[in-house]
């Protein structure tokens, strides 16, 4: 019980070093990544903010991961929950700085992303499952056979392009996103020597199997 209390701890951690990241790219005023452009544009639809259209689309995903079979794990609710929350309360109350200078705006915007990537291995690395829109991909690449690359650029195409339709931002940024946002990713993971195949995760599923059993 103390392991996964310190885990599920490690997991918050690093989902608020994750917004942190998010937020400061957001900030850079370039252009959201794909995904945001998508909350965006749904947040100016119905009138909420960033974090509420983060948390909202991610049940969605979670929702559909479900009924396609995709394990989910304590980290993939946590994931859907706290993300947008912590977005908002960094950017309601101003704790991050912003820009609207191009130069230092392509700066924020490496910066925001390498922080990501350190939030996404501390996170990750608990065990508890990844976030609902890398399990859509999982998912979807094990049923329709095609390749991760495939699947994940299909989806953030997808997002951007209704995102757009919504009145979603995309600029220069979005693009520097999509094109380093993997290997600034790679290059976090390197320099912690960790490989995101070698952990073992443990999910809800088998919670629920190991209190079954116990009962």
């Amino acid at each position: 019980m103390k392991h996964s209390a310190r885990q599920i701890f490690r997991v918050v951690i690093g989902l608020l070093i994750f917004a942190t990241g998010i937020v400061i790219t957001v900030n850079a005023n370039l252009g959201y990544s794909p995904w945001n452009v998508f909350h965006e544009g749904l947040s100016n639809t119905l009138g909420i903010t960033l974090g509420q259209a983060n948390i909202i689309v991610g049940i969605a995903i979670l929702l559909i991961n479900i009924v396609l079979g995709q394990p989910i794990g304590w980290a993939t609710v946590l994931n859907m929950l706290l993300i947008g929350t912590f977005i908002d309360i960094l950017m309601l109350n101003n704790l991050l700085p912003k820009t609207t200078n191009i130069v230092y705006g392509i700066g924020m915007i490496l910066i925001g992303v390498l922080i990501q990537g350190y939030g996404c291995y501390i996170y990750v690395s608990a065990g508890f499952g990844a976030g609902p829109r890398d399990g859509m991909m999982v998912v979807l690449t094990k049923r329709t056979g095609k390749s991760v690359k495939l699947i994940k650029t299909s989806l953030e195409v997808i997002a951007v392009l209704v995102g757009m339709s919504l009145g979603g931002r995309f600029g220069v940024g979005t693009l520097l996103m999509a094109v380093f946002g993997g290997p600034i990713f790679q290059f976090a993971f390197k320099t912690v020597n960790f490989n995101i195949r070698d952990v073992k995760h443990r999910f809800i599923q088998d919670d629920l199997k190991l209190l079954k059993n116990r009962g």
